[in-house]
């Protein structure tokens, strides 16, 4: 049987293949996590919350000794939290709110141990072009916005739409490795 460094709360095709591409032994864990948002809640609060939620429930559900990461990205413009679409519409509103202008993509990692748990923030920044409607409608005909935060992918065809970033572009993707990398080593043995 193959040792197992951690368990990975996550279904994102995106974060698996980083963590593999990493060199990472874990495992997959499903957890249903609540995630919607509390009146009033500060975007890095709930984030922070999304990734302790998954990582907490995977640890207790797991019944092992075994870390569990768990992970959370939203995109952020002016303190509004764009999450996946829920339809077209949803799709454009958001795209064309991030057209021509600049937002957040944050991510928190959190990594659950039966001593504690360890939390962190990666914050990125993203700056779109003009994007219009018909660059909107062809995109979501792709199908590629409508399981991705703030309706893009920066991995993908959504990529055309971004100008500039700065900060760790595998944040933006999903998962801020360097910062992943250097949790998991300093608490799991290797």
């Amino acid at each position: 049987m193959e040792k197992v460094d951690f368990l990975l709360a996550s279904k994102s095709p995106r974060r698996i293949e980083l963590l593999r591409n990493a060199g990472f032994q874990f495992s997959l864990i499903d957890v249903n996590v609540d995630e919607s948002k509390n009146p009033g809640e500060d975007p890095r609060k709930y984030v922070s919350r999304m990734a302790y939620s998954k990582s907490c429930q995977g640890f207790i559900i797991a019944e092992k000794q075994t870390p569990c990461l768990g992970a959370d990205t939203i995109v952020v413009k002016d303190n509004e939290i764009f999450g996946k679409p829920k339809d077209f519409e949803d799709c454009r509103r958001m795209l064309g709110i991030l057209s021509g202008s600049c937002h957040e993509v944050i991510t928190a990692i959190c990594l659950f141990t039966a001593e504690k748990y360890y939390l962190q923030l990666v914050e990125s920044q993203v700056e779109f072009r003009h994007v219009s409607e018909q660059d909107i409608a062809d995109y979501w005909n792709t199908g590629e916005p409508k399981d991705k935060a703030g309706s893009y992918a920066i991995q993908g065809i959504g990529a055309k739409f971004v100008r500039n970033y700065t900060g760790s572009l595998t944040n933006i993707i999903g998962l801020p490795m360097e910062e992943t990398q250097k949790l998991l080593q300093s608490v799991i043995s290797k």
